[in-house]
């Protein structure tokens, strides 16, 4: 408490009431193959489709080692997540790598590329330098993760500024000083013609900048070194440079063609070879970046190995001078221009493609569970990795339950798919699972797959759905769950949670599977199944809202849904309490805070009742914890709502009556 001891304004601040905010309940979380980005690690949020296009790659098919192409079903659902109204989602990519897989491809013989064999499945491609003898692979370029979609191609381009190197007027009494402009720390650098220091010798001749102080003159200034020339200290100042003298840095832009249906080019530019550059070869591409939005959308991974740097020289000088000379020797191998010819305005190019990219095998159930080494927080693969992302409300795997009807082993790993999933959201508690059948299931078939489940934190939805690809320009079908999650969202953005997503248009669909009539729906609504119908003059509909239990009592998507609403909001707003005295002034403030939440969700009409009392009660006092558990640290506050449920069956009774009836 403060102490006041002389007179005086005494201003102090105040901690305001605490209060609960409603958390997001449309945010999902998918898991599934894609051809490229990161497996490992917690997924980043995805705002709209080219979010998961820069990071995860195109919409284009799969291409799984042992069963061959397959509809990108993760990528195409993703879309129409979004254009069903989703806003924020996250996916957690898999990736199955076959048994005994070592290499993407046979390495030289007797070649070991930098520190093993390139994983299986990432795109790689090796440089030699031109010297002779010529040095061992020295360079090579690999996807950063793996997939087909890291068969990239990149086009090198080196590049040869104006001259740098000009003279001002300075110093009393006023002499000519050369300075440079438009010149990084550790650019490499042409120098032509040096008829005088920094080294005699015949001009034209490569060097690397430094920028240092100069303790003569208390200025900063430039000193150039030999690339043959690395000691520290050495090198000499740019005053020594005489009149007529050429300074030309040497850069690299950098494009990297994807191998996609839709033409797709990153370009890069103002590429600097030395590595202690921020905007060298190494800054920009090496394993790991500084940068996170780079490290998931930077394609390519520049690997350099010194092979044989001065003993005297700090192997980062080395690497840089070597990177160059390296990247100059494979100008001239392939487009056979010099450095002169390239200030002459002759184009240096250097051409890379990457090869032996794979999608691994169709994952199994097991890789959609996920993985996790405990030593390493990073590696969480899988539906382990979305469990770090509190903001998932929604999970899905579309495409997991694809071609399972006809193949056992593939209904197998569906279905422990679909079990994995629930017990997830089970687990997570404020999530709920929506799951698909198999395709071309008849009625019959997707009852039986719904019998086998019993959760009120699933939903199940059928049929297929049909689409334009906008790939191939074909109609193709697509799972129900991307639709379905979008649909969440819309519903909660313009209503909210507490009504059931159902009776609303199935956006980009041109048709079903199987076109459902009442009769057939008859049979599936009872058993929890969800259809789509359509409807003439009102379309594709999304015609179900029922959850996969057998407990009447959580029976319907937007009670659970509305519930884990509830449960999360109060959990997240009430952690402040932890810790806090546990008696009568913390109760009270409990019960008020948790009731002003709630009054607040009464007052938007997302509970049942005329009245507050009719819509909810909380309590938290001695009624609701014994003086045992309150002794044992625990503070119970007990919460009843009433849940508003959906209007499924709206009856209109008529009867006929006669003029002078009373009614």
């Amino acid at each position: 408490m403060a102490q006041y001891l002389s007179p005086g304004v005494y201003v102090e601040e105040i901690s305001s009431p605490q209060t609960i905010e409603g958390v997001s309940t449309s945010t999902a979380g998918f898991v599934g193959p894609t051809r490229f980005g990161p497996i490992t690690g917690t997924p980043t949020v995805l705002t709209c489709l080219s979010d998961y296009v820069a990071i995860y790659g195109s919409l284009d098919p799969l291409e799984f080692d042992d069963r061959g192409p397959m509809i990108n079903y993760l990528g195409q659902s993703i879309r129409e997540f979004y254009d069903n109204g989703g806003s924020l989602c996250y996916v957690s990519r898999i990736f199955d790598t076959p048994e005994g897989a070592v290499n993407a491809a046979p390495s030289p013989p007797d070649v070991a590329l930098f520190n093993g064999p390139v994983p299986y499945g990432y795109s790689w491609a090796q440089q030699t330098s031109g010297g002779s003898p010529p040095l061992p692979e020295t360079i090579a370029w690999t996807g950063r993760y793996p997939g087909i979609a890291g068969d990239v191609t990149l086009l090198i381009t080196l590049t040869s500024s104006p001259n740098v190197l000009s003279q001002i007027v300075a110093g009393s009494p006023a002499t000519l000083t050369n300075t440079l402009r438009g010149t990084l720390p550790f650019d490499v650098v042409w120098i032509s013609p040096v008829a005088s220091p920094p080294t005699p010798g015949v001009g034209g001749t490569l060097y690397w900048a430094e920028n240092y102080l100069n303790k003569a003159t208390g200025q900063m200034s430039w000193r150039f070194h030999l690339v043959t020339d690395t000691a520290p200290g050495s090198g000499s100042d740019i005053s020594l440079l005489p009149l007529g003298t050429e300074v030309r840095v040497l850069r690299a832009n950098l494009q990297i063609a994807y191998q996609d249906s839709t033409p797709r080019t990153d370009v890069y530019t103002g590429v600097t070879f030395d590595p202690r550059s921020t905007q060298s070869f190494t800054g920009q591409f090496g394993p790991n970046l500084s940068n996170g939005t780079a490290q998931l959308q930077v394609p390519v991974v520049f690997n350099f190995a010194e092979t044989s740097p001065p003993s005297s020289a700090p192997p980062s000088v080395a690497a840089g001078i070597e990177i160059a000379q390296i990247m100059l020797d494979e100008v001239w191998n392939q487009s056979k221009v010099s450095v002169p010819d390239l200030i002459a305005g002759n184009p240096a190019q250097v051409t890379v493609a990457l090869e032996w990219g794979s999608d691994g095998d169709r994952p199994l159930a097991t890789d959609y569970q996920g993985f996790e080494d405990p030593s390493n927080p990073q590696s969480k693969t899988g539906l382990i990795a979305l469990q770090d992302v509190t903001e998932v409300s929604v999970v899905a795997a579309p495409g997991s339950t694809f071609g399972a009807g006809t193949d056992p082993n593939l209904y197998l790993n569906a279905l422990q798919t679909m079990f994995n999933l629930i017990s997830h959201c089970e687990f997570m508690r404020y999530r709920i699972a929506v799951c698909d059948p198999p395709d071309n299931y008849s009625v019959s078939q997707v009852s039986t797959w719904r019998g086998q489940i019993d959760s009120s934190y699933a939903a199940l939805y059928y049929p297929w759905v049909q689409i334009l690809d906008p790939i191939t320009d074909t109609e193709i079908t697509l799972p129900p769950s991307g639709f379905v999650a979008g649909i969440y969202a819309r519903s909660d953005q313009e209503v909210g949670p507490q009504k059931a997503p159902a009776n609303e248009v199935v956006t980009d669909a041109l048709g079903f599977e199987l076109m459902l009539n009442k009769g057939q729906q008859d049979i599936l609504n009872p058993l929890g199944v969800n259809c789509f119908r359509y409807f003439p003059q009102r379309g594709y509909l999304l015609w179900g809202a029922r959850t996969a239990t057998s407990d009447t009592s959580m029976q319907y998507v937007n009670l659970r849904r509305y519930l884990n609403y509830l449960k999360q909001s109060i959990d997240q707003g009430t952690q402040y309490v932890v810790f806090e005295t546990n008696g009568q002034d913390t109760w009270n403030n409990t019960q008020q805070i948790v009731t002003d939440f709630l009054s607040n969700e009464f007052a938007n009409g997302r509970l049942f009742g005329a009245t507050k009392a009719q819509a909810f009660f909380v309590r938290c006092d001695q009624t609701t914890m014994t003086q045992n558990e309150i002794n044992s640290g625990m503070l119970i506050c007990l919460i009843g709502v009433a849940l508003l449920r959906p209007a499924e069956f709206v009856i209109f009774r008529i009867g006929q009556f006669t003029a002078s009836a009373n009614g």
